[in-house]
């Protein structure tokens, strides 16, 4: 029995655990020192977390100390804003022209203010869905849209941004529409204020009676008097969801100038009204199968597509407009009403001769004053302004650009180059009138617009070196480093070629096309005066001489000979795109800087119109108006002048074009024309004569073999001829 009680006794599992060596107690391991480390390390996990919320809650406080004082700063900054009120309709804006005259009103006409309940109830709603859908819950911020928008920016979408409706009352009502983040920082401290101050459908209210809606339309009112010739009361949900559609872009959006991109919007709109519930599908449906269709307005001259370019740029001249005001610009009246008449009725007589249904003309001074502005060939028919916003390929006027860059890389009006053809990569472009010339000088190629020559030196200099010079001349649009841009293939718009051929008029200054010179109240108070303002010196004098003469010959020889203004120096280029889509002349005197396009909206082709016929008419005949009665000025910079004959001895080295990718060039050398008695194909073969003055003639250009195949026949030799050599 004792033996089982042993036994028995010995069965408790912790006998069994005392086996187990893992388990046997030491000095280290036992309970008591096991249960005091576990104490310590909770002691300091508790330590840690309370000295990390301790630094959390300091830096919260010092973050949010920070905040506060940038917020009190630009608090300080902010306009008066105890007196907003709705105002009773769109403040007046007055368009004068130079001399004081009346040219347009914007904003008189528009109607008064609307109250949100005699709306249909789809209108305010329609701006809610694609403007800012969490209107009705927050508090003048949304940071789940600002969350949003930067989530769908981030990802690659379409940009968009985060501001509520009641900022951008806020910006609207107060504040400029400059990018800034004191500006954004302003507009929230307002949003929350207008927030405290009036109820949602109020705020909702302010916000359809003061945005712009485009074409001079201040308030939802006034935009659909604008637009559909009705008051806001009788919109239909399609007329709507263009209203509100406008909001992304009022300008680029109107529907009487893009009425496609209206429809594509609004559609957008409709789309957002539907998933938000505010309409159901049916009534979606109906108004995509009805879409909004903007009417005609009275019948209006082309001095209104200068007003709606200065409305266009008076919001970032002086901000939000909550007053009468008189805005003076630059336009001469007589030059708008010529540039007008010549326009319309050089179309009206040739336009179906040449297949061209629309026009435009920009006219400058050399400061870069706009004098006159026609977008279109009739304002009732069609407001969309082509003089600025419509962008075509310029063709060969965009050559001097490409002849600028080769002067500055060492080539003069007498360099010669291989008028033959070209293959660039399987590319191979030709001449207008697909004959070749062989050697030619630099000036002759440019007059007689040369393709093959163009290219080469396009190639010889590069395009992206190309294209640095447009742009610092004032072409601000995207250009596609290629082969094909001595050839104008990527698309300006009539206002910047004008602006980048003004340098070549004033001495070489880059300029900033303007229109507005001064804006004053009603009362006569101040509000903005322009100041002298250039992009500094864009040519070197040296070579300023170098392109007037050039471009010269072009009127007196070359592509553009009917283009002349009697007792005035006169200089230019003409441009025809591909298939015959667009043709242009720009050109100038020290007196004014003129370039017409002429083509059709839908790019189809003319019949032919080339810029040597209907745009050098209408530019001849307006700039021989605007000149009279204005004494004669040579070009600033004067012509060049040739340098004495003589022969250059040897060759330099062919050194291959540092742009890589192109075809291995020799490089580009500047060299003295060759006697007039000196046929071109002696010319060519002067690589054995002595040197002299370090001038040398070209090295080989590429397919310059394959001149002789095409040739034509000799023809009559002119002065111009003889002195440089053609």
């Amino acid at each position: 029995m004792r033996k089982r009680e042993t036994k028995e006794r010995r069965e408790p599992t912790f006998e069994a655990a005392r086996e187990r060596p893992e388990l046997n107690a030491s000095p280290s391991t036992s309970p008591a020192r096991k249960n005091s480390g576990s104490r310590r390390s909770a002691r300091r996990r508790r330590s840690l977390l309370v000295t990390s919320l301790s630094w959390f809650f300091t830096a919260l406080v010092w973050a949010t100390i920070a905040g506060a004082g940038v917020v009190a700063f630009y608090a300080t900054k902010l306009p008066p804003i105890d007196q907003l009120e709705v105002p009773k309709r769109p403040p007046n804006i007055a368009i004068l022209a130079d001399d004081g005259t009346l040219l347009a009103n914007r904003g008189d006409t528009g109607g008064a203010s609307v109250r949100l309940a005699d709306l249909p109830p789809y209108l305010p709603k329609a701006f809610i869905a694609i403007e800012d859908r969490r209107f009705y819950s927050h508090w003048g911020i949304d940071p789940f849209g600002i969350l949003r928008a930067v989530t769908r920016n981030a990802a690659g979408g379409a940009m968009q941004g985060g501001s509520t409706l009641t900022q951008q009352l806020a910006k609207n009502l107060f504040l400029t529409q400059e990018r800034t983040v004191s500006r954004k920082i302003q507009e929230a401290i307002l949003a929350l204020w207008l927030e405290h101050k009036y109820s949602k459908n109020q705020i909702l209210e302010l916000y359809l009676n003061r945005v712009y809606f485009g074409s001079g339309a201040y308030g939802v009112e006034a935009a659909a008097q604008k637009y559909f010739g009705h008051g806001a009361r009788n919109v239909t949900l399609a007329e709507a969801a263009v209203l509100a559609g406008l909001m992304k872009a009022p300008t680029k959006l109107a529907p009487n100038r893009n009425p496609a991109g209206a429809t594509e919007r609004a559609a957008q709109v409709i789309a957002a009204m539907e998933q938000e519930g505010f309409i159901t599908e049916a009534m979606g449906k109906l108004a995509l199968a009805h879409p909004a269709q903007a009417v005609r307005g009275a019948g209006a001259g082309s001095v209104n597509y200068a007003a709606d370019y200065v409305m266009d740029v008076l919001d970032d001249t002086v901000g939000a407009v909550d007053q009468d005001i008189a805005v003076t610009t630059t336009i001469s009246p007589a030059l708008q009403a010529n540039a007008e008449k010549a326009l319309t009725e050089e179309l009206d007589q040739k336009g179906a001769k040449f297949g061209v249904g629309q026009g435009a003309l920009v006219s400058m001074d050399p400061e870069g004053a706009i004098k006159a502005l026609i977008g279109g060939r009739n304002y009732a028919d069609s407001q969309f302004n082509r003089a600025v916003a419509a962008r075509r390929q310029p063709g060969s006027a965009f050559k001097p650009f490409v002849y600028l860059a080769a002067i500055e890389k060492g080539l003069t009006p007498a360099t010669i180059r291989e008028d033959a053809p070209i293959n660039v990569r399987g590319w191979q472009p030709e001449n207008y009138s697909r004959q070749y010339f062989g050697p030619v000088t630099l000036t002759k190629a440019l007059s007689l617009s040369l393709n093959t020559v163009a290219v080469r030196l396009g190639v010889e200099v590069g395009a992206r070196n190309v294209i640095k010079v447009a742009h610092r001349l004032g072409i601000v649009s995207e250009l596609t480093p290629n082969a094909s841009i001595a050839l104008g293939t990527s698309e300006v718009s009539p206002l910047e070629l004008v602006a980048a051929y003004a340098p070549f008029a004033n001495g070489g200054i880059g300029v900033q096309p303007h229109i507005i010179v001064r804006v004053k109240t009603a009362a006569g108070k101040l509000l903005y005066q322009r100041k002298g303002a250039s992009n500094g010196r864009v040519i070197d004098p040296a070579y300023l001489p170098m392109m007037n003469t050039m471009m010269q010959e072009t009127l007196l020889t070359g592509t553009a000979r009917k283009g002349e203004v009697p007792g005035w120096q006169a200089a230019g280029k003409t441009g025809t795109s591909q298939d015959w889509r667009d043709a242009w002349f720009a050109g100038y005197t020290s007196h004014l800087v003129t370039g017409v396009w002429l083509g059709n909206d839908d790019s189809s082709p003319t019949r032919k119109a080339s810029g040597g016929n209907l745009p050098v008419e209408i530019w001849s005949r307006y700039m021989r108006f605007a000149h009279q009665g204005v004494p004669p000025q040579p070009l600033p910079g004067g012509l060049w002048q040739a340098p004495a004959p003589f022969w250059p001895a040897e060759p330099s080295a062919p050194a291959p074009v540092a742009e890589s990718g192109w075809p291995s060039q020799p490089a580009a050398q500047a060299y003295p024309p060759y006697p007039s008695s000196a046929a071109p194909a002696q010319a060519a073969q002067a690589d054995s004569r002595p040197r002299n003055n370090g001038f040398a003639p070209p090295g080989l250009i590429p397919n310059a073999g394959q001149a002789a195949q095409a040739r034509p026949a000799p023809r009559e030799r002119n002065f111009f001829d003889n002195l440089f050599g053609g």
